[in-house]
């Protein structure tokens, strides 16, 4: 087994939001059900357009008369304040941000005060304070691990107001609920996932990689786009009936 180990997650902010109506205003805007802070400390979910395309992913979590979102930071961060902001009309909600905060991944070791990435049970925890009993590594041991697994990180990987959450896999990543009812998005996101609409998915691809942003091509056939990567590794959003055709522009699936 190898040996535990934390990095600190890169442009990370963080949002606070208070009041007694805190957890019914994030249940009708989410893509997950906040019910699920009943019996866990945290979640994680999107925020879509009312078409049901990608504006921001995050994880709320749940603390002392307040919900935290760990969200990406900068001018990400204050987007989503923005808009939650705009959505706040009436509801008895007080939001505050903090463009940038320390987060910390823990890989390999349960730690106090921590939360469990629910993404994927191999993404360890995630904890606002610095470690102190295991070894720190660089940013990249964690998003290579991220990328083999196929988990998509927030604006990298998803376009905003243009990718929908299916082909990312975030309901293969614990990221939505099919059973709460409404929230914006959800009419789209139900009806890809009930009709099987979705006809291209983020894939772990190794090889001769692209830059970001980049088109797929071979033998002249437009395969997919080039999504963010580490080393030799990365993620692409393929088209799954020439996802085969991969190995022809030099790169395979893994």
């Amino acid at each position: 087994m190898s040996k535990p180990f934390f990095v600190k997650l890169q442009n990370r902010g963080l949002l606070q939001i208070e009041g007694d109506d805190r957890v019914a205003f994030l249940q009708g805007l989410i893509s997950n059900d906040m019910k699920l802070l009943e019996t866990q400390p945290a979640l994680y979910a999107c925020l879509l357009t009312a078409q049901g395309k990608f504006l921001h992913d995050f994880f709320v979590i749940k603390g002392d008369g307040v919900l935290l979102i760990d969200c990406e930071g900068g001018d990400r961060a204050q987007d989503l304040y923005k808009r939650l902001l705009m959505y706040r009309l009436r509801s008895k909600v007080q939001i505050s941000i903090e463009e940038h905060n320390d987060v910390y991944a823990v890989i390999g070791q349960e730690i106090a005060g921590g939360y469990a990435d629910s993404r994927h049970e191999a993404l360890g925890y995630r904890v606002f304070e610095k470690p102190d009993d295991s070894e720190e590594q660089d940013f990249a041991a964690w998003d290579k691990l991220r990328v083999s697994l196929c988990v998509p990180d927030g604006s990298r990987d998803m376009e905003i107001e243009k990718s929908t959450l299916l082909e990312c896999h975030i309901d293969k990543l614990n990221g939505i609920s099919y059973a709460k009812g409404c929230y914006v998005g959800q009419e789209l996101t139900a009806r890809m996932h009930h009709r099987g609409l979705a006809k291209k998915h983020l894939y772990a691809v190794k090889g001769d990689l692209p830059d970001a942003g980049a088109d797929i091509i071979a033998d002249g056939k437009l395969l997919g786009q080039m999504r963010s990567s580490c080393g030799d590794i990365g993620l692409a959003l393929v088209k799954d009936d020439l996802a085969g055709q991969l190995p022809a522009a030099g790169l395979k699936s893994i």
